[in-house]
């Protein structure tokens, strides 16, 4: 394609210009370069006629929301009402063509963001991720080829006139090794129903590869949500319906694919939060955990797609239920709804199993009964599912569906109390209180029934969170949760729950991740539809290198738990890993759409992702639109640092610190870091030599702090060597940094290990070792999670490599052209 009037997206808007989402046509003449000159000319007169005579063009062009862009060998449309508008269009030209065989076009789609800059002529133009992707996209076809990215393609799949015409191709490789997920688009004598040349070479996949973070530049991404969780949860819990439906399989993001009518299995189903009718409205968590019962029985069977409770529960009783957006939202063609009774020993269940496609009632029972009836209700009500979806039951299904829990209802019911505590933990202002109090009922619990394998399978979770979350970081609490896993699988050896408290204790407590894998292997198949075992399993993979199943296994838990923040933020750091920033942005919108309030958060991620591609200004206006205050963990605090220090500001970075009241902020090592260093940072940005020593030694005794309890963090030790560093301590220093590798090696832990390795590369280059240190860039320049253009390109950090090539070679590698 020629003379693209567009930039990168590393072009930098004015700081007044405000980015915008286009939905992008672009068009191109296939072997313009081949005509002669006259020939070319008459050729563009005739198709610029033919797009201008298009129903769609005059439509847009007439309400004033469209801009065209002259292409040299072709156009780019932009449109800003509707997705719908370029593919209509792009079908219009097509069919005008079909009188101009001696024109031969192919087209690509692309919904993302525009922006307006000035161009070498000091004229307006447009840039931007939106243009960007759409060539890319355009580049895969052939003559004829209407191509989508999946991104638009999820747009279109909302509506049923599309859904018979959007044909998934599986991904692409395109420019600098971005692989993007396609569609191609045709009807009738539209288009072209071949497979493009470029896929049928080799280069398609079904899934990709993905990683983690490294560096000072950008906070780890996980620490961060945890800590974010606590702050936007209550908000998200309080969310009944969203403006805007999300697919369970859509995102840009290569190995994603667009929910529509004909991918949703017949054998789904979401099992919606039941309505508790109680007098005593602390009852709700009785109805609450009937709901979650029958959902887990259901999620037993494997002949059928059940949604995790994390989504489920996002669509709480009290407001009038869409039932039909609420199953596309959600990916299944069936949802149970419910109430439940209950007064003294008396407990009253209603449900109904309707078609969300036609809103036909399938199914409807109420069951009036003990309470002692509890179980065998839960389990009438999963049978009638199985039956009236002609699901198919293995015995084995049949008989844990069957099982009871425990004989003992008071038993049962301080374990309904505990889980919901457990689930929604997160939510509450002391996480570590709410765990205590779960494993107080827990306890209750057991004492009344020591048989009750569910109870210490909880009790396993709650464990091991206090330990994960640094709330009770202790030998003392790892070595509870490993009791409580051990003794729900000596009390049910075949439980999947038992299995997958084991595979969290060895993953969270002890990093054997060889033992985790086993032990999850084994809770999948008995929990088929269990998404927090496709997460861990992803998790684990991360951590070994094995991107691609790391894609396979996160996109299945995704898919099983569409609005789960969690899930979706793993995939957007993977994406951020591999520096595929197109797709972690198309993430980024997914998770808003399935949460709106946390807009504000991917905001201020798409800052960080701003500065990892150099794109400083962007970076800049993103941070600047931010609501005043809002600084998670101290994340905005430390983007603005790093965007100061970019751009060789210290003073403006100092005062940027000082304007914080915060201890510590988050970092780039996996934890958060003391003020002290960030101190450090700056004064050493100001050659300031005394007072980066007096701040670094105030760091060294926080650090140091935190190992006293950790001593084995390699990358708290890594931070340590680094301190050691500043301080001209460099034997110290460089044994610090190389014991760092050994405790975390990228052999073991593919995830740390990026960051460990990144940051005795600095180690080296502030020691004077500038050969180490190069030799360590050139291999994380070309690994998964390490550091990224920015970075390299603008913190003063590196400055004592910049005069050497090859350290110039890496930056260039890593450039904006190579930042997707």
């Amino acid at each position: 394609m020629q003379g693209l009037n567009t930039q990168d997206t590393s072009a930098e808007p004015t700081p007044d210009l405000q980015l915008q989402i286009a939905h992008v046509l672009l068009v191109d003449v296939v072997g313009y370069s081949k005509l002669l000159v006259n020939e070319q000319i008459e050729l563009l007169h005739e198709l610029n006629q033919i797009v201008r005579g298009t129903e769609s063009f005059r439509a847009a062009d007439a309400t004033g929301k469209l801009i065209r862009v002259p292409t040299g060998d072709g156009m780019a449309l932009l449109f800003f009402s509707s997705p719908e508008e370029p593919v209509r269009c792009a079908l219009e030209i097509s069919k005008a063509l079909q009188q101009h065989p001696d024109i031969q076009l192919r087209m690509g789609i692309h919904s993302g963001p525009v922006n307006k800059v000035r161009d070498v002529n000091d004229k307006t133009n447009f840039a931007g991720g939106g243009i960007n992707v759409a060539q890319r996209v355009q580049d895969c076809g052939d003559a004829g080829h209407i191509l989508l990215s999946a991104h638009i393609a999820e747009d279109l799949a909302h509506y049923r006139h599309w859904q018979p015409y959007l044909h998934d191709l599986g991904e692409c490789e395109v420019k600098h090794g971005l692989r993007l997920h396609l569609f191609n688009l045709y009807k009738e004598n539209l288009g072209n129903q071949q497979v493009p040349e470029k896929l049928k070479r080799g280069k398609r996949w079904k899934q990709t590869s993905t990683v983690w973070p490294i560096g000072t530049s950008r906070w780890p991404r996980i620490v961060l949500v945890a800590l974010l969780l606590s702050a936007i949860a209550v908000v998200i819990s309080s969310l009944i319906l969203f403006h805007r439906a999300t697919s369970p399989k859509v995102t840009s993001a290569p190995g994603a694919r667009v929910s529509t009518a004909a991918s949703i299995p017949e054998k789904s189903i979401a099992v919606l939060p039941f309505e508790n009718l109680s007098d005593e409205k602390e009852n709700a968590y009785f109805a609450d955990g009937i709901q979650d019962e029958i959902l887990t029985d259901l999620a037993r069977v494997a002949d059928l797609k059940v949604i995790s409770r994390t989504s489920v529960m996002q669509y709480k009783t009290g407001t009038k239920r869409n039932l039909r957006e609420i199953a596309t939202d959600l990916g299944v063609a069936h949802v149970l709804e419910g109430t439940v009774q209950r007064a003294g020993n008396r407990v009253r269940v209603s449900a109904q199993l309707i078609d969300a496609r036609t809103d036909s009632h399938l199914w409807a029972e109420r069951y009036d009964r003990n309470s002692e009836d509890v179980f065998a209700i839960q389990s009438e009500v999963a049978k009638n599912i199985v039956a009236q979806l002609k699901v198919n039951l293995s015995p084995s299904e049949k008989a844990a569906i069957d099982v009871r829990p425990t004989r003992d209802l008071e038993a049962f019911d301080l374990y309904l109390q505990a889980k919901q505590l457990i689930n929604t933990f997160h939510e509450t202002p002391d996480w570590k209180e709410t765990l205590l109090k779960a494993l107080r009922l827990l306890d209750e619990a057991i004492a009344r029934d020591g048989n009750f394998a569910l109870a210490y399978c909880l009790a396993t979770r709650a464990n091991i969170d206090l330990y994960w979350f640094n709330l009770d970081h202790t030998p003392v609490r790892l070595a509870q949760a490993r009791a409580m896993a051990q003794k729900a699988l000596t009390l049910a050896p075949d439980s999947g729950e038992a299995h997958l408290a084991q595979a969290l204790v060895y993953y969270k407590g002890d990093r054997d991740y060889v033992r985790a894998r086993e032990e999850l292997a084994i809770a999948r198949r008995t929990l088929p539809n269990s998404a927090e075992v496709y997460s861990a399993t992803g998790w684990i993979d991360r951590r070994q290198g094995q991107w691609e199943d790391a894609v396979k296994n996160l996109e299945k838990a995704a898919e099983l738990d569409p609005r789960n923040s969690m899930t979706l933020n793993d995939l957007a750091v993977l994406y951020d890993v591999l520096r595929r920033y197109d797709d972690e942005e198309s993430v980024f919108d997914r998770a808003i759409a399935a949460n709106p309030s946390s807009a504000t958060y991917f905001q201020l991620e798409r800052a960080g992702i701003a500065l990892q591609k150099g794109n400083i200004k962007t970076a800049r206006n993103l941070l600047g639109s931010l609501p005043a205050g809002y600084d998670p963990a101290g994340a905005t605090t430390s983007t603005r640092i790093n965007l100061a220090l970019y751009e060789r500001d210290a003073t403006s970075a100092a005062k940027i610190l000082a304007a914080s009241n915060l201890e510590e902020l988050v970092g780039g090592t996996g934890s958060l870091l003391p003020r002290s260093w960030f101190e450090a940072l700056i004064a050493r940005a100001q050659g300031n030599t005394q007072k980066a020593r007096d701040a670094f030694a105030m760091a060294r005794l926080k650090i140091e702090a935190k190992l006293h309890d950790q001593p084995n963090d390699g990358a708290l030790v890594a931070m340590l060597g680094l301190i050691d560093a500043g301080l001209g301590h460099n034997e110290e220093a460089l044994a610090e940094g190389r014991r760092a590798v050994e405790l975390r090696p990228i052999s073991n832990d593919a995830l740390d290990g990026a960051v460990v390795i990144g940051n005795l590369a600095m180690i080296y280059a502030w020691v004077g070792d500038n050969n180490s240190a190069i030799e360590r860039l050139t291999f994380l320049a070309k690994t998964p999670g390490g550091p990224d253009y920015g970075q390299l390109k603008f913190d003063p950090a590196w400055d004592s490599l910049r005069s050497d090539m090859r350290f110039t070679n890496i930056v260039e590698g890593l450039g904006p052209a190579a930042a997707h």
